[in-house]
């Protein structure tokens, strides 16, 4: 056989990843579409979308407010009063949910003007924990509902293995960890097999699961070991070595009141490590592939079976791990109201950050915060905490329909031609 004389090819460069804005013809680097960008990305529609839920919570606020409903009989007469009555009542109540969430600057010592802040990472603690497996599923293309029956599960099996045993310091509260993260994943593995082999739907299943679960807990507190008050309402107390040691020692702060223990430093572990496996590892590219298609996946080879079932179990364990922060705490102890809406909660929680690692994370902590100030803005504003809900209800609702966001705002949208974005705001303007 005799050589080929062909010369072989060049090489040519690679070609840079096709963008929007690159198949618009536009320069993706010129300052106009890295404005559209920034100004109709999801990080600004976040922002706007709690602004406006802040705005509308402004209005039921002043309108449930006694004054300003007297004010209003004479609001033409006088307006100043109503207008007065209105801005002191919003003003009361959003810097007593300041001081409840963040910092109070009344409170007379520094331990209790820092305390808020530490509430609000205690009650964002569970609330990340869920939505970060509520997040994955959404990468992987499901809907898990089932956080809660995951929440109770793992709290079952946390609070006994932290009652019925007696072990050294560490090696306790890690057994304890360790069967709390088994009891979710075995709750997310059923309604994950289920899907894979059957072809359920996820979201009628784990439904389903989390009503089993409900009547499980109230079942398992009425049985032997767990009904040691005899009253079937709470289990005995965990061992003083099964809970989490708390964030801030004794030794550094006499007196110590402060509730943050480390199941926040689980939080932040669970968000890095969730970063790590969405971004970084090949299950994590198989997860995100089979959620954007599951059809093209097939083709490329992956068991979308299998994702579907692994994803299950890994939200279940980041659930359980949401339980053991409710359970492994100071006196803690298992009761049928342990899960109480974080399962739920954690939906809206994965929805605002966008099912990403980092914005699940602050999102739980916003919310956190609210569930920490609305108690404060309550009792010292007589300030209905149901308003706390429907400014978490409308932060959900705008994130889910960014178009109406841009439309309150006039915001171009990213994706939108620049043809178009310019028709748009000639048509507004005039």
């Amino acid at each position: 056989m005799t050589e080929s004389n062909t010369p072989a090819p060049e090489s040519t460069p690679e070609q840079p990843a096709s963008s929007p804005t690159a198949d618009r013809g536009e320069d993706p680097r010129s300052g106009s579409a890295i404005l559209r960008q920034i100004v109709g990305g999801d990080v600004v529609i976040s922002i706007l979308a709690i602004i406006i839920a802040l705005v509308i919570g402004a209005v039921l606020i002043a309108f449930a407010d006694e004054d300003v409903a007297d004010s209003i009989s004479y609001v033409f007469a006088r307006p100043s009063d109503f207008l007065g009555s209105a801005w002191s009542a919003v003003s009361d109540a959003y810097i007593a949910l300041f001081r409840g969430a963040i910092f109070d600057f009344q409170a007379d010592t520094f331990n209790r003007a820092v305390r808020p802040i530490t509430e609000s990472m205690t009650f964002a603690t569970p609330l990340i924990l869920a939505g970060l497996g509520i997040a994955v599923g959404f990468r992987a293309g499901l809907f898990n509902i089932g956080a809660q029956g995951q929440i109770i599960v793992g709290a079952i099996v946390a609070a006994y293995l932290g009652f019925a045993f007696d072990l050294p310091p560490v090696l306790h509260v890690l057994l304890c960890v360790l069967g709390g993260a088994l009891g979710g994943a075995l709750w997310g593995f059923i309604p994950g097999i289920l899907k894979a082999r059957t072809g359920a739907n996820e979201v009628i299943v784990t439904i389903m699961l989390n009503w089993i679960a409900v009547y499980l807990v109230a079942y398992v507190l009425t049985l032997g070991k767990f009904n040691a008050s005899g009253t079937g309402l709470r289990s005995p107390q965990i061992g003083p070595n099964a809970g989490y040691p708390s964030l801030i020692p004794d030794f550094l702060v006499p007196g110590n009141t402060f509730r943050l223990h480390w199941g926040f430093v689980v939080a932040i572990l669970a968000t890095v490590f969730v970063w790590w496996l969405l971004e970084r590892s090949t299950i994590g590219f198989e997860i995100r592939a089979a959620g954007a298609n599951p059809h093209a996946a097939r083709t490329a080879g992956m068991s979308v079976g299998r994702i579907t079932v692994l994803t299950m179990v890994i939200a279940g364990t980041l659930a359980g791990l949401a339980a053991t922060s409710q359970v492994l705490v100071d006196g803690g102890s298992l009761t049928a109201g342990v899960a109480a809406t974080y399962g739920f909660d954690a939906i809206t929680v994965a929805l605002l950050g966008r099912s990403k690692p980092l914005g699940t994370f602050i999102a739980g902590l916003l919310f956190g915060a609210f569930q920490a100030g609305g108690t404060l803005m309550q009792s010292v504003t007589s300030t209905p905490i149901d308003i706390v809900f429907v400014v978490q209800s409308v932060i959900v609702l705008l994130i889910a329909a960014p178009p109406l966001v841009r439309a309150i705002f006039r915001l171009p949208d990213p994706d939108a031609s620049p043809k178009k974005v310019r028709a748009t705001t000639k048509e507004a303007a005039a």
